[in-house]
């Protein structure tokens, strides 16, 4: 299906306004249409003399009509102002129309592009940068309303008034109408020439303006760290140097289309001579009166203007395509990770989780785990250890359904996740991360994130669990404080504390903590372990930690090594071993 088919299915919806607007189009051509005219009344009417039997028709309608001299020439003016006023107001509430439609269009393919990115699997964000993400959703996402308003109603306009014009003008000359078109073949072709070059170089900017964005967001992300490590200088050569291939590329896409449009105008402007010469020699036989020439000259103004329009707007629609395909790749990359046709949802959940022979790979060549087998029961708490790039995050992923495993099961009280929906799933975990995510909002609607519901009660009780509540209390807003971009008014311990209320309040039987002490100092882990201890009494919690301490007296410790189970135990039964887990504390141990 092609770019504009598929944009077009985004107005459907309104096609009612579309119908209203283009009858108000059509009213305001055929007023345009009556512009000319006044002006021929006055010129064949009553500035000249009459010389032939269409002048002399000419001024006899005018003395009938509107009487002679200055009182004529002030019925004809009023008359043109008025049709101007009622061309204008049509104009104007059909343009209306266009552009609520338009808008209407656009937040429908915003908000589809971003749904479609909350639900795809973390596979496809893991390999796309956000930026261009939301570079989609918040710029490429506006060429559906170029489609429409400068394509549809403005091929419509132009259309309509390009067909109207020449009817008028074959009514008058067919021989200067014959004259006046000789040119459009030539305009026609210079259109598709400059088409494709439009597409392709506006498909440059997008991704040049997605570049340049990416850049300054992750600059100012991390200003802290370009300023301690004096990186200032760098930072600008390196945003300079795309923001110049950004101008290239406008530069370029400008450059054509100036050529374009100077090719179009000459064209006119030959097309224009042509009449004035063959009109004028028509004058001056008597065979066209003067104010016909005058009337023809004004058609030929609604000709060329719009078939100039058309140029200029394939060449938009050419530029909106480029960032309306950007937009349909994202919806048409199908969900991974869906729910099969017969899920059903899970509810009282006991807790148990069972990986039985996974195995998993981003990429056939890239095996991330292979054959964990792993029993784990309601109310157990069990630590996943090892080095790095040993597979952990990406087990625990596997609870939650952000990812499917390529080979095996995972069960949640003997079900297998893949007969269950997302939604239930997703819906008996919580989960409490290395550095917890803050919304740019209130601390109150950040500890409810996962319970909307809550009641204010229930949040402070979630906060006084977490040992949350008085530093919460001590802000000056309280509950209401903003926490500032990704919590950044707040500390690291602050909001862990906030993600740890938050988990309590979500209340889910099995907890997931992937590093939740791992940026802390020594005094703040032992008081937020101290907290996650409340929190992980009576739920099956699957913990991540490099800080084996932290876990060494937990029901059961599994040791990964290179995607694969080395040992499990008891920590006190592991370090008797001897093996990698004993190496694991050693090592531990020598760094602390």
């Amino acid at each position: 299906m092609s770019v504009y088919r598929r944009a077009f299915a985004y107005f459907r919806p309104y096609h009612a306004q579309t119908a209203a607007a283009l009858a108000l189009t059509l009213l305001g051509i055929g007023f345009n249409l009556l512009k000319p005219w006044p002006f021929k009344w006055i010129v064949d009417g009553i500035l000249q003399e009459p010389t032939s039997p269409s002048t002399l028709e000419a001024r006899q309608a005018v003395t009938q009509w509107f009487g002679t001299g200055w009182p004529a020439i002030a019925w004809l003016c009023t008359i043109l102002v008025a049709v101007s006023i009622l061309w204008g107001v049509l104009n104007l509430a059909a343009n209306y129309l266009f552009i609520r439609v338009g808008l209407e269009a656009l937040l429908q393919l915003r908000t589809n592009l971003y749904a479609c990115l909350q639900s795809l699997p973390l596979r496809y964000h893991d390999e796309r940068r956000s930026t261009d993400s939301s570079f989609r959703v918040a710029y490429d996402s506006q060429a559906i309303q170029t489609i429409y308003n400068k394509g549809f109603a403005s091929i419509f306009t132009a259309g309509i008034t390009v067909v109207a014009a020449l009817a008028v003008m074959f009514t008058i000359d067919v021989w200067l109408t014959l004259v006046s078109i000789a040119i459009l073949p030539f305009v026609t072709l210079a259109i598709r020439h400059y088409a494709t070059r439009i597409r392709n170089e506006s498909t440059t900017i997008h991704e040049r303006e997605s570049d340049l964005l990416t850049l300054a967001q992750e600059g100012l992300n991390g200003i802290r760290m370009v300023q301690a490590f004096n990186r200032q200088d760098f930072e600008i050569r390196q945003f300079r140097e795309r923001a110049t291939q950004s101008l290239q590329a406008n530069m370029k896409l400008n450059v054509t289309s100036v050529v374009s449009g100077l090719i179009v105008g000459v064209l006119m402007a030959v097309g224009t001579a042509l009449l004035y010469a063959v009109g004028s020699a028509q004058v001056l036989n008597g065979s066209l009166t003067l104010g016909d020439l005058l009337v023809f000259a004004s058609y030929l103004v609604m000709l060329y203007q719009p078939a100039e329009q058309l140029s200029y707007t394939a060449w938009a629609l050419e530029g909106a395509a480029a960032g309306a395909q950007r937009c349909f790749e994202v919806l048409d990359r199908e969900d991974e990770i869906r729910d099969s046709p017969g899920a059903t949802p899970i509810t009282a959940v006991k807790g148990s989780i069972a990986f039985r022979d996974v195995s998993f790979a981003y990429s056939p060549d890239q095996p991330i785990l292979s054959d964990i087998h792993v029993e784990i029961f309601p109310g157990e708490s069990v630590a996943f250890v090892g080095g790095t790039g040993a597979g952990k995050s990406t087990l625990l992923s596997l609870v939650p359904r952000f990812y499917d495993p390529t080979g095996g099961v995972v069960e949640m009280d003997g079900h297998d996740l893949r007969t269950l929906t997302k939604q239930s799933v997703r819906a008996q975990v919580s989960m409490v991360l290395q550095d917890t995510l803050l919304f740019s909002t209130s601390i109150r609607e950040n500890i409810a994130y996962g319970r909307p519901d809550a009641t204010e009660e229930e949040i402070f009780e979630a906060a006084r669990r977490a040992e949350a509540f008085d530093f919460i209390s001590r802000m000056p807003q309280g509950f209401d404080s903003s926490v500032g971009e990704r919590g950044g008014h707040l500390s690291v311990g602050q909001r862990q504390r906030i993600g740890i209320a938050r988990a309590f309040l979500k209340n889910a039987p099995i907890l997931l903590l992937d590093e939740p002490t791992s940026a802390l100092d020594a005094g703040t882990e032992r008081s937020i372990m101290d907290t996650i201890a409340g929190l992980m009494k009576g739920r099956t919690t699957l913990i991540i930690t490099h800080r084996l301490s932290t876990v060494h007296h937990l029901d059961r410790i599994v040791v990964l090594k290179l995607g694969r189970i080395a040992e499990q135990g008891t920590g006190p039964e592991l370090l008797r071993l001897e093996g990698e887990y004993a190496r694991l504390h050693t090592a531990a141990g020598e760094r602390r």
